[in-house]
């Protein structure tokens, strides 16, 4: 969903008209004298154009424009000159009347001052959002259809990081405000609507909500009733913007919580699959190898090593039998009164017995424990020796995992998280790592590595192992989410190349590897010994 400070104050300068897409300009034009009832208004539409947002309306300039990339991805997708066209493209159809409700209705934020502070204005420009659409709804009720379904397409699952107030408060004013407005239902919220009053309480949603409805009586013109209520909902969520200016971020050293969760269902819902073929879809999306990394079949050697592996986790996890009992029709063993009367009585109704009045002893074994492993691979240079082996065992190490009921995954981290191998399937290739720059997306890589396979989760063995020489961008992030790992009872294992200095983290454990090939045994010997001793 277009962003507030995005599309309500898009940066830089109008986008030029694309010559292509000149008749979806013309005729949305035309149509946006029915929006708005204004006829001063131009609408161009063209690739990238937006503000650095879906769509924006620069009030100066009286223009509204929307990225062709939400219509479709050429021009003749369908005619816009036709009324059903509006069908074809419903995204992008949603974008032109969600701006056109600024354009007949945004008035005030033409007024505001510049002293405001950046979080009031941002506060106060959330509240615009349900207030816009309201009232355009109130004017054009068959509107509210495609302002429902702009909404539900282009939330993204960015729209609340972590669990603070300040970003519970987003995700209310973004769809909970909408229901009052009428836009969404509750049902369409009823996920969200659990998450935010569970991060913000019962007294402190009830006085946002307050605020909102307030906003939405608020007339198009009054900036300053608007800046109040901005003021009232930094106020409402702990916030004093005379001594905290911007908008707050979030912690990078924080893992997405229940907001995010809940956020996640919503979306699956939306797209009308299942949860985690949501989170699914949106790894391969975001967390694909570059182009350049190249694919290949697996060597002989790779081949044997994986067997190998599969066979040792297979004993590992098939533990010495222990004794337990375990029912039976016939002696010897410990006779139960109360069964040989039930088996008696089945006898006497002339059906087969079925209970086990005796109880042996016998040696069972107990179930087997299932294990997660996550690889943490840096490809920033000074790792360039480590590329190479380490795209081998992300592969041998899948492979043999896929055997034994073991989930694992291989992430390497530079300046994106990308995912190798992903969890539970049997990769057929092996994918070679290109090394090459930093690793500012450390962080990243451990939030993926958490969210496929819940790291935190307490029960299953688990356990994150990074190949690194410790020199990261954020080292106080990274160490915030070791410690929450380690907290949540995940082993960490940090393997760091004894010919390389760097730092080292608390709550892990770090060994000094000599060679990729020995890193690749130590990842490989932690995993058994972690089976061994459930």
């Amino acid at each position: 969903m277009p962003h507030p400070s995005g599309h309500l104050r898009p940066a830089g300068s109008p986008t030029p008209v694309d010559t292509d897409w000149d008749a979806w300009s013309k005729a949305w034009t035309r149509h946006i004298k029915v929006l708005t009832g204004r006829t001063d208004l131009t609408v161009v539409v063209a690739p990238g154009a937006g503000g650095g947002a879906p769509a924006c309306f620069y009030p100066t300039e009286r223009r509204i424009e929307v990225d062709a990339t939400h219509i479709g991805d050429t021009p003749d997708i369908t005619n816009p000159a036709r009324a059903a066209h509006k069908k074809l493209v419903p995204t992008g159809y949603g974008l032109l009347v969600h701006e056109a409700a600024h354009a007949a209705h945004s008035h005030w934020t033409a007024r505001t001052t510049p002293d405001t502070p950046p979080v009031v204005s941002a506060a106060a420009e959330l509240l615009e959002e349900s207030r816009a659409e309201g009232r355009q709804r109130g004017r054009r009720r068959a509107d509210r259809r495609w302002l429902r379904h702009t909404v539900n397409t282009l939330i993204t699952a960015d729209e609340a990081p972590v669990d603070d107030p300040w970003h519970a408060g987003h995700l209310a004013g973004l769809l909970l405000a909408r229901v009052d407005a009428r836009i969404m239902t509750s049902k369409d919220v009823r996920t969200i609507r659990g998450a935010v009053l569970t991060v913000l309480g019962t007294k402190r949603l009830k006085r946002l909500r307050e605020i909102w409805k307030t906003a939405h009586t608020v007339a198009d013109d009054d900036a300053t009733t608007m800046i109040d209520l901005g003021w009232q909902w930094c106020q409402a969520l702990g916030i004093d913007p005379q001594q905290h200016h911007h908008v707050p971020v979030p912690d990078p050293g924080v893992f997405p919580g229940q907001l995010a969760k809940a956020l996640a269902d919503h979306l699956a819902s939306v797209a009308g699959i299942s949860p985690a073929e949501f989170t699914a879809k949106l790894t391969a999306g975001r967390h694909t190898a570059p182009a350049t990394w190249q694919r290949r079949n697996p060597t002989a050697d790779e081949q044997q090593a994986a067997q190998q592996l599969a066979a040792r986790l297979h004993a590992a996890r098939s533990h010495q039998p222990e004794p337990d009992t375990k029912p039976s029709p016939i002696p010897p063993g410990r006779l139960r009164v109360r069964r040989a009367i039930t088996a008696d009585a089945q006898r006497a109704a002339g059906a087969t017995p079925t209970a086990a009045p005796w109880q042996q002893r016998a040696t069972l074994p107990p179930p087997k424990p299932t294990l997660r492993v996550a690889v943490l691979v840096d490809t920033s240079g000074s790792m360039d020796s480590y590329a190479a082996p380490l795209s081998s065992a992300g592969w041998i190490l899948s492979t043999a995992a896929h055997r034994n009921h073991a989930a694992t995954v291989t992430i390497a981290f530079g300046s994106t998280a990308t995912l190798l191998v992903p969890p539970r399937q049997r990769p057929t290739q092996v994918l070679d790592i290109s090394p090459g720059g930093g690793t500012t997306a450390f962080a990243d890589a451990v939030k993926l590595a958490d969210q496929i396979l819940d790291l935190r989760q307490r029960g299953p063995l688990r356990m994150l192992a990074v190949v690194s020489d410790g020199h990261l961008a954020d080292i106080e992030a990274g160490q915030k989410l070791i410690t929450t790992l380690h907290h949540s009872g995940c082993t960490v294992l940090w393997l760091q190349p004894a010919d390389l200095s760097g730092h080292t983290f608390r709550h892990t454990t770090t060994l000094a590897v000599a060679s990729p090939v020995e890193a690749i045994a130590q990842i490989s010997a932690a995993a058994i010994t972690t089976l061994e001793n459930a």
